[in-house]
């Protein structure tokens, strides 16, 4: 049975920036990075306000919310960096599709992160001239290869603007996706081989589940092709060139990942068909076995209820076996013979054994 996504978000009839965190959100924490080519600072925060001094202290100000459950903090830095409460509101309701859209000097995105082989969580980023927020529903650095490349100055990223920044965090949230569909491959050879080994319930189980969790990964990966295909070819000022450049390689990883996506369902597809095939497959050899037991049996029976019928001894038209003294052995070894003879036409045939 598919998953069935229930949305979390103001209640009926509220009025539209309405801010309510959903159940279960996770208490927030920050994490914040200013840099430039040739500096780089990780300031602990004691209060939201002091972000305020923080811009232009730096070429960018990155600023990771991980949680959404103090609707106040993300009032408080909606209010700062001067975002819409429409978006805020689309940051705390966390059933949003990937998507991009424009508010006055700042790029509001979607996009979907993989948490573990079967889930997905939203992750919300802003872009504006010299910051980038991004909004996590759950404790868990999922940008670790992002701030490892920013404190050790790897490659052209201390170097680049906030919309190369921008791209990173879309780049790795992609790529994240690879080795949970790789896993999901091999899963699938497993399964395979086990089908064809001898099929069982639990294997019927597993494909489910595996088709479920691939639906789920489409849903989240092939709108985000879609809104980085937006990002490339809208003319959007706070997008370079080279930003723009990079996300197309981007994209790249996304329609691969589609692909991939694909194969896997419709092996999973094929391996239903293996096993109602390797089901229909047994039964026909167990109702082959029962049909040639029962065909036996008829012959015999019909030895059986011949001289099971017991004449009159004085009668003329009496079975004769039936006074000799080695009659019943004759009428056993008859029997056997038959038996064995019609085994043995059965095997000629190619209606038993290997060839069967």
């Amino acid at each position: 049975m598919a998953r069935i996504i229930r949305r979390r978000g103001s209640p009926a009839g509220a009025p539209p920036g309405t801010l309510i965190a959903h159940s279960g959100a996770a208490p927030p924490s920050l994490r914040v990075m200013l840099y430039g080519d040739t500096e780089l600072h990780e300031p602990a925060l004691s209060d939201v306000g002091e972000l305020v001094g923080m811009r232009g202290r730096a070429a960018v100000l990155w600023v990771d919310v991980a949680g959404l459950g103090d609707v106040a903090l993300v009032r408080a830095i909606g209010q700062l960096f001067g975002l819409s409460e429409l978006t805020l509101e689309d940051v705390l309701n966390i059933h949003q599709r990937p998507k991009v859209e424009r508010f006055g000097e700042y790029l509001f995105l979607v996009v979907r992160s993989v948490t573990t082989g079967t889930d997905t969580e939203q992750v919300g980023l802003f872009l504006g001239p010299d910051f980038v927020l991004s909004f996590q529903e759950r404790a868990g650095d999922c940008f670790d290869q992002v701030r490892q490349r920013l404190r050790h100055g790897a490659g052209r990223l201390r170097a680049a603007g906030a919309d190369y920044l921008l791209y990173a965090l879309v780049d790795e949230l992609v790529d994240d996706y690879f080795p949970v569909l790789e896993a999901h491959g091999e899963r699938l050879e497993n399964l395979e081989e086990a089908v064809l080994a001898g099929p069982v319930a639990e294997h019927m189980n597993e494909i489910h589940r595996l088709k479920r969790h691939l639906l789920g990964l489409r849903r989240a990966v092939w709108p985000a092709r879609e809104t980085i295909g937006l990002l490339i070819h809208d003319d959007d000022p706070l997008l370079g060139e080279r930003a723009r450049l990079h996300l197309r390689d981007t994209q790249d990883h996304a329609i691969q990942l589609l692909d991939m996506l694909e194969t896997y369902r419709e092996v999973a597809t094929e391996l239903q068909d293996i096993y109602m095939s390797c089901l229909s497959t047994r039964m026909n050899e167990v109702m082959k076995v029962l049909t040639v037991i029962a065909t036996l049996f008829i012959p015999l029976s019909f030895l059986a209820g011949l001289w099971g019928m017991n004449f009159d001894p004085e009668s003329p038209w009496n079975m004769p076996e039936l006074r000799w003294r080695y009659g019943y052995p004759l009428a056993l070894g008859l029997m056997a013979a038959v038996a064995v003879g019609l085994l043995w036409y059965f095997r000629r045939r190619g209606w038993l054994g290997r060839d069967g």
